[in-house]
């Protein structure tokens, strides 16, 4: 019996060659075959196994090697469990070494989620380059700036020149545009000794329509039991599904254990049909955590129905997962920012009452209908804590659909973005900033995807009616601004320009000097379920109180409205705790921000809140 670290695709033998297993249970006839490096041309016949597997060794291939499968005398195909794809997903498959890479993260031990703060990013556009190389050098600088952990966008392999990465077809092979599998471990390696973990984005809720061969092996990879948004549904509940949902479990505790990742983001899990007694987000979560031995992870599921059992414990009868992505928080601070109340920001009235709960309780939609809707969103979150709420001005997601993918600093005022920039730094749930966003990029982030010319006319309508939802941007004049998603120069002009770092100093010094602040103060620290309070103080004003015990209290006043003089002020939160007074700690109106360097003193006559701003109190 072979002693395999995964239970598919080509693995190195101890005393040389390699054996190779795939799951073809339609299949009467499977070879290996041999096309390029160690062995080759050779073509080797593989075995039945029980269950539909194939399985066999040849002696001769080695690291290096290019095969792929014949089936039935039938393609040849690519493994569906390929390590690399060096000429892309329609390519030979490579034989990889996983154990040739030097690690020096011996005494990295992982990442629980309390403190985090997430960095979403896109390998192809962060750089000029667009290799994961070029990111690698800027790991110093991103650390410097507070971020904690990088969370990659899909790096899969994936068919065309560019992409974001959620069409994917090649799950266990990183994507050749961004280097080779070891450049992979060589950027997380460098990222643990600058102190940084690295979350993968994976997609677990369909594969893309090019390149992607699994009904070559099996039909039983998908089901029209369930209606998907983006193609076929995954089978992990019908018939056949267990080789199927060991393939998905083997992906994810490969990238655990072999890349090193400190953990996973699950997109779009409401995509993810299972009916099975254990859930197979429940099962995913079981297996990274066996694959990480003695690191902590961190598993984060994007789920649009806002199910808060995905985070809920296994004993508890939820799926072990970690921390949600917070829609809600997002869609309410667009409304109070831009005023746009279009799609599906029109279930949020991006008043104060929205983030005073946002800050108590995570989700805004607990099991309430939206307007005009039977249905009920979202479900309790009581008991959750504040950390497992990932808040957000910005996403690869919603930039793009601001129609010509704008950054929130342009669509508002200068001072209202510093003010909800504080909010979202400062609240006690876990920040994501995404690439860019820290010093206020002036490159835009829109939709691109390279296709072949069916697939690209088919994605640019797609896109186009999907971003027809919003009434602005389904005018003929709109509609034919739009970035063609298939255009080189769409991706071109989405990559950053790092020198922004510099020229735009006032919003890069804000935002390090906010995580500065959150990561030094104790009170800011602490994210303690219950730790804090608000009110609302007019239309467009709320202050936040944090407590802190020995540490004293911390006052966050906002005011996205006009000038505001609390004269009376019967709020009890305003108060000062007994024999203290306010000091003024921190305001997004500091000139070093492009601020009008107006402050708010504590007089008889009571605060005066600037418009469009945020202050920091601490108690003393």
């Amino acid at each position: 019996m072979i002693e395999r670290r995964c239970p598919l695709g080509a693995e190195l033998l101890p005393r040389g060659g390699a054996h190779f297993r795939v799951w073809a249970p339609i299949r009467r006839r499977v070879e290996v075959v041999l096309e390029h490096g160690p062995g080759a041309p050779a073509a080797i016949s593989l075995e039945s196994e029980p269950g539909g597997y194939w399985s066999g060794a040849s002696p001769r291939a080695a690291a290096g090697t290019h095969y792929r499968f014949r089936l039935d005398g039938d393609g040849p195909y690519p493994d569906p469990a390929s390590r690399f794809q060096p000429e892309g997903p329609h390519g030979p498959s490579r034989v990889v070494d996983p154990c040739g890479f030097r690690w020096s993260d011996a005494a990295w031990h992982g990442i629980g989620l309390e403190g985090q703060v997430l960095y979403e990013l896109h390998v192809g556009s962060f750089t000029p380059e667009g290799v994961l190389d070029a990111a690698r050098l800027q790991l110093p600088e991103l650390a410097s700036c507070g971020i904690t952990a990088v969370e990659l966008m899909p790096l899969a392999e994936f068919p065309g020149r560019f992409g974001w990465g959620y069409d994917g077809v090649a799950l266990f092979a990183p994507s050749h545009l961004y280097g080779e599998p070891d450049d992979v471990r060589r950027f997380v390696d460098d990222a643990h000794g600058h102190g940084i973990a690295v979350i993968l984005d994976v997609v677990y809720n369909h594969v893309g329509p090019d390149g992607n061969y699994l009904r070559a092996f099996s039909p039983d990879y998908f089901t029209d039991r369930y209606q998907n948004a983006w193609g076929e549904a995954i089978n992990f509940d019908g018939p056949s599904s267990g080789p199927v949902r060991e393939f998905f479990l083997a992906n994810a505790a490969y990238w655990v254990e072999e890349f090193h990742m400190d953990g996973l983001r699950l997109d779009a899990t409401h995509q993810i049909f299972d009916s099975s007694p254990e859930h197979i987000l429940a099962a995913m979560a079981k297996r990274t955590r066996e694959a990480a031995g003695v690191r902590e992870v961190v598993l984060v599921a994007e789920n649009e129905s806002q199910q808060t059992r995905l985070a809920r414990a296994l004993q508890h009868g939820g799926y072990g997962l970690d921390a949600l992505w917070n829609d809600d928080f997002h869609h309410s601070a667009m409304v109070a920012l831009t005023g746009c109340k279009e799609a599906y920001y029109e279930h949020y009235p991006g008043k104060p009452q929205e983030f005073v709960s946002a800050a108590k309780y995570g989700y805004l939609y607990q099991g309430q209908r939206y307007s005009g809707q039977k249905s009920r969103e979202g479900s309790p979150a009581w008991g959750l804590r504040p950390a497992q709420f990932v808040n957000f001005l910005e996403n690869h997601d919603q930039v793009s659909n601001s129609g010509q993918g704008k950054r929130v600093h342009m669509l508002t005022t200068a001072g209202r973005y510093r003010a909800a920039t504080a909010l979202l730094l400062l609240l006690p749930g876990t920040p994501l900033l995404f690439q860019g966003q820290e010093f206020a990029a002036s490159a835009p982030f829109c939709f691109f995807a390279d296709h072949v010319e069916e697939l690209r006319h088919k994605v640019r309508e797609g896109r186009a009616k999907f971003l027809s939802q919003f009434r602005s941007l389904a005018t003929p004049k709109m509609q034919a601004r739009l970035a063609d998603p298939g255009s080189p120069s769409t991706f071109e002009m989405c990559k950053l320009d790092l020198s922004e770092r510099q020229t735009h100093a006032h919003a890069y010094q804000m935002h390090k000097d906010l995580l500065r602040l959150r990561r030094d103060d104790p009170v800011f620290r602490a994210q303690r379920p219950g730790g804090v309070d608000g009110a609302v103080l007019a239309e467009e004003a709320f202050v936040l109180r944090f407590f802190g015990a020995e540490d004293g209290d911390r006052l966050l006043l906002v005011n996205f409205g006009r000038d505001l003089r609390l004269d009376p002020a019967p709020e009890p939160l305003l108060a000062p705790p007994a024999d203290s007074q306010w000091r003024l700690l921190w305001t997004s109106e500091d000139p070093r921000y492009g601020g009008s360097g107006a402050e708010a003193p504590d007089t008889e006559e009571n605060r005066s809140i600037p418009g469009h701003a945020a202050l920091v109190f601490r108690s003393v």
